[in-house]
């Protein structure tokens, strides 16, 4: 069904409101994919934050046109059935969502994403970014890293503690 000029006009400011807010925009081919398994992956990525979006691509590259930082973005690669995949918190999670997805549906295929900053990156790219962890994993790493040597001090006191009750108690025993 064709869209009337009206709601071409409201796609067009959803995702031009979509591109802003998101830090990374991942673009994949999803031709062949099921309803069902589209559906699956919706709920599945709306759990991380993730937003997906079916458009047209000429709405898509209008959207882009209207959106300042995002006028230059190569939109060569931007043909077919694409899914878009939108998330204003985090960089990552639209590519871990896809990716996750992929490993059970091999017709979710990358494109590439566009950047906050305007720019278009590869597929491969977006499959490394895919293998980072998360934001909330990093931020435990690193305390986890930081509290270490705390960690590590706490049990040599501790051995040495327990070291000592126990030759004291050796000794009240004699």
């Amino acid at each position: 069904m064709a869209l009337s000029k009206d709601k071409k006009h409201e796609v067009v400011k959803e995702v031009v409101d979509a591109l802003q807010s998101s830090k990374m925009t991942v673009v994949a081919k999803y031709q062949g994919t099921t309803v069902k398994a589209i559906q699956q992956l919706r709920r599945d990525a709306r759990a991380g934050g993730t937003k997906l979006r079916v458009v047209k691509n000429r709405l898509v590259v209008k959207a882009l046109q209207d959106v300042d930082s995002l006028k230059d973005v190569d939109t060569s690669a931007l043909n077919g059935q694409l899914l878009y995949a939108f998330n204003s918190e985090d960089e990552v999670a639209p590519a871990q969502a896809l990716a996750t997805f992929a490993k059970q549906n091999p017709t979710i295929e990358f494109v590439g994403a566009i950047t906050a900053q305007g720019k278009f990156i590869s597929a491969d790219e977006v499959k490394d970014l895919a293998g980072l962890p998360s934001k909330e994993q990093l931020i435990a790493q690193v305390l986890a890293t930081l509290a270490s040597p705390l960690n590590d001090t706490i049990s040599g006191l501790s051995g040495n503690l327990h070291g000592l009750l126990d030759g004291i108690e050796a000794k009240a025993a004699n």
